[in-house]
């Protein structure tokens, strides 16, 4: 595992979006061949996205031969409600970049058979061949998409539950109102993410502290479904020097001395 400490979450935004350039523009996708992209939703990658868009502006990027596969959406809310996932992507990236409709994939949370829809977006992810880069966040308590703590690392694209903590930590998205907040999603399972080639993960803030220590120092464990990264052969955390005041001093002096371009 790698850990990128960036200063602030400016840095860490860049960095990020610079890695996912880096990927793809090395990968040189072709309509044939498509580079593969999995993304989140939440806070943490606006400025992930807010980045991209401006390597789009500039030319030094283009999402024309990119296929995205989105972590999750809410169950029941509808995709033009200005709080569904769909809406969270075109707002912030999708319509602002060269992507072309067909090649973009979203868990449809109103589908009729929700169990047979996860099925289908798992069968799409294995038709392209699986997903070349994978980047999410962390929750709090250290889950990644809605994989909430004590689900399955094994555990492939489904619908879930949201517990409480969660529903009251998204609703500042919804009027600070947790009843409007959803009580399921669906979800790419851990397993999904951890099958990409390479997943990356964004961690900022003193909120995330804890989580972010579990992940890198705690066992693999299904309380803290992000553990699973420790066996991922190609994982990479970005974080800011806020997310990591609970990481032992040993721990961070190491990821600073091996790893470069750290801005602290």
């Amino acid at each position: 595992m790698r850990v990128i400490i960036q200063k602030d979450y400016d840095k860490l935004s860049f960095w990020a979006a610079d890695h996912i350039r880096a990927s793809i523009n090395s990968f040189k996708p072709t309509a044939k061949r498509p580079f593969v992209l999995g993304l989140p939703t939440g806070s943490s990658p606006i400025g992930v996205y807010r980045n991209l868009v401006s390597f789009v502006k500039d030319g030094s990027l283009s999402f024309e031969n990119v296929v995205t596969f989105n972590m999750d959406e809410y169950v029941g809310l509808p995709e033009s409600h200005p709080q569904s996932y769909h809406s969270f992507m075109h707002e912030n990236l999708f319509s602002h970049v060269d992507i072309k409709k067909e090649n973009i994939n979203i868990l449809n949370g109103n589908a009729t058979d929700l169990e047979a829809e996860c099925a289908d977006y798992e069968r799409r992810i294995a038709k392209m061949g699986g997903i070349d880069l994978f980047m999410g966040g962390i929750g709090v308590d250290g889950h990644i998409a809605f994989n909430e703590p004590f689900s399955s690392l094994s555990s492939l694209t489904r619908v879930k539950t949201l517990t409480t903590d969660t529903r009251i930590v998204n609703s500042r998205f919804f009027d600070n109102d947790m009843e409007k907040v959803p009580k399921m999603a669906l979800t790419v399972g851990v397993k999904t993410v951890t099958n990409a080639r390479e997943v990356m993960l964004l961690v900022n803030g003193h909120a995330k502290a804890q989580a972010l220590k579990a992940m890198i120092e705690g066992p693999v464990s299904q309380a803290c479904t992000a553990s699973a990264l420790q066996m991922h052969p190609k994982a990479v955390v970005v974080c800011d020097r806020s997310a990591c005041g609970a990481l032992c001093l040993d721990t961070f002096d190491y990821f600073c001395d091996i790893e470069k371009g750290q801005i602290l």
